[in-house]
């Protein structure tokens, strides 16, 4: 009987060094002895962009913003900007959920992200005219990352109930197709 126990545990101790060396090999481990690298890669916010707000000629009743990287390494814009349409303003404008990437946007010292901003709709109601839009970056989670900035508009523009913005896209065409 103890032969018999012994040559179980033997073969059991050896079906585990070979399952732990086939789990080694392939990367399916979950316990490393390496230590895990952080990401390199900072959060965009609005101490390390440039925000500006310019007026596009197509489509009508759109704006579009632009995050600029300003500092010395590389940053993602996450999600969508959260933007505040005058000071009196209770929410902020909602997102195109629509325009979600594929990939979190990585920019690099002096690349942009672009946003699109959908003033106004004939199907949204009432309406105010600003001059300033208040904006805060989001970090991975799509919470605020710091304080808002506030951005100059470019002259007094309407919005009104059906005022969106859209994710953070790679290119100004991508985000003006919403």
């Amino acid at each position: 009987m103890r032969s018999a126990t012994r040559l179980l545990s033997r073969t059991a101790a050896t079906s585990m060094v070979v399952a732990t060396a086939a789990l080694a090999l392939t990367g399916a481990g979950t316990a490393s002895a390496a230590p895990q690298q952080t990401s390199s890669v900072a959060t965009c916010t609005a101490s390390n962009v440039k925000l500006t707000v310019t007026k596009v000629s197509r489509p009508v009743n759109h704006l579009l913003l632009k995050a600029t990287n300003t500092g010395s390494k590389s940053c993602y814009a996450y999600k969508a900007p959260f933007l505040r349409a005058g000071a009196d303003a209770q929410a902020p404008l909602q997102w195109v959920k629509a325009s979600k990437p594929k990939s979190v946007v990585k920019l690099k010292p002096g690349k942009s992200a672009y946003a699109g901003i959908i003033t106004s709709s004939p199907d949204g109601e009432g309406g105010h005219k600003e001059k300033k839009l208040g904006v805060t970056l989001t970090n991975k989670k799509g919470n605020a990352t710091g304080k808002e900035k506030t951005v100059k508009l470019p002259g007094s523009v309407f919005f009104n109930s059906a005022a969106a913005v859209t994710y953070w896209q790679k290119s100004a065409s991508d985000a003006l197709t919403w």
